[in-house]
């Protein structure tokens, strides 16, 4: 600043200056420096705003007004409209899944080998060998294919070893690597017992001709005790997450699991056993599929809007092609009994709903995770529905 200007003078002139300026250019210049001083898209009715993921703002009259009825302070209160739901900029509340397809089909593979198992122990129990050695051969090769996917979707083999380290109970993930690794070696045990008669009957091998039959007899039993954990536990695995849709339809999952487990299994003995060894099959297939079409047909309407990711997209086309399969495989494998080829035919239907069931129920709940609107209106359902109660 000059020495020779003095700051009074300075102050002077600026009053001076403000006071000739009219009315209306001042007020028009205040407002101005309002609206610059809220901020941007605040207060703001212009395509701006939307351009910045903002919804516009109303103008101040929109609005009605009145006053305030009683109470300290007086002054005026707006009729501020309910809010409605918005997200973040469209982002996901819940980061989805970062599960890929290894592990639908690690669902798929686990109850497959479950249902084999049991379809497996109900050939031994009733004399019927062919039935018996297709269910241990078929446990076996899925178990297998099950810790593949497993280990695969973990990234390191040493990460499922690790898992062994603890035991627990309150962790579906820990549970079912125990129920892995116990159905597992029995299942091998069981499968390698059929190859018995293959052994000469003299020499060391002729000592494990004699040893594996009953060996196998013992390791198929505790298979097949453990088959239903195995099926199931999956189900409860999903249904322990933050997603919406598995985490409401914790009731449905493990059934839905059983029944396609149980179905998938039969299917394996219709393909594989004589007609007149797949009576176990057909019951097993009738059981299966009516607990799968129960389950299916409850995450399809009970859970109100979290139902909408299992009916529609991908995991409502799957869905719906379980189903049909699902009732086409039953169907054929009670009118099958004369024909092995629908038998057959029958069996195959029965493996391809069990598919698409576990990777419709898969799809689901990503779909679920990933739509902020499936997260948000429950909870605050949930939250209107306890103040309603408290009222």
């Amino acid at each position: 600043m000059s020495p020779d200007r003095p700051v009074g003078d300075l102050f002077r002139r600026f009053r001076e200056r403000l006071s000739a300026e009219p009315e209306d250019g001042g007020a028009e210049r205040e407002n101005g420096s309002r609206a610059t001083a809220a901020g941007p898209g605040v207060g703001r009715t212009d395509a701006g705003s939307h351009d910045a993921g903002l919804a516009p703002h109303p103008p101040r009259d929109a609005e009605p007004r009145r006053r305030r009825k009683g109470g300290r302070g007086g002054g005026e209160q707006l009729n501020v409209p309910p809010a409605e739901f918005t997200s973040y900029y469209g982002r996901p509340i819940l980061k989805p899944p970062v599960w890929r397809w290894d592990i639908a089909a690690y669902l798929f593979t686990g109850g497959l080998a479950a249902g084999s198992s049991l379809l497996a122990a109900g050939g031994q129990l009733t004399g019927r060998p062919v039935l018996r050695r297709a269910g241990r051969v078929t446990a076996l090769a899925a178990v297998g294919a099950s810790t593949y996917f497993l280990v695969n979707d973990l990234g390191r083999p040493s990460r499922f070893h690790h898992m062994l380290r603890v035991a627990k109970v309150t962790s579906p993930m820990s549970v079912g690597t125990w129920i892995l690794s116990v159905f597992g070696p029995a299942a091998g045990v069981a499968a390698i017992a059929e190859a018995a008669p293959l052994l000469p009957e003299r020499g060391v091998l002729g000592l494990g001709r004699r040893l594996l039959p009953p060996a196998g007899h013992a390791a198929g039993l505790v298979a097949a005790v453990t088959a239903p954990a195995l099926a199931t536990y999956t189900g409860v695995l999903l249904a322990d997450t933050a997603v919406p849709s598995w985490h409401e339809a914790y009731p449905e999952l493990p059934a839905i699991f059983a029944g396609s487990a149980l179905a998938s299994g039969a299917g394996v003995g219709l393909v594989a056993a004589p007609r007149a060894q797949a009576g176990p099959a057909r019951r097993l297939a009738v059981a299966g599929a009516a607990m799968e079409l129960w389950g299916s047909h409850r995450v399809e309407n009970r859970l109100g809007l979290l139902s909408e990711p299992y009916t529609q997209g991908t995991p409502g086309k799957l869905l719906r092609a379980g189903r049909a399969l699902t009732a086409a495989g039953v169907v054929g494998a009670l009118l099958g009994r004369r024909s092995r080829v629908l038998s057959a035919l029958s069996g195959g239907a029965l493996i391809a709903a069990s598919v698409c069931t576990r990777f419709g129920i898969f799809h689901g709940g990503v779909a679920s995770a990933r739509d902020p609107r499936y997260t948000v209106v429950p909870q605050r359902e949930r939250a209107d529905r306890r103040a309603a109660e408290q009222d």
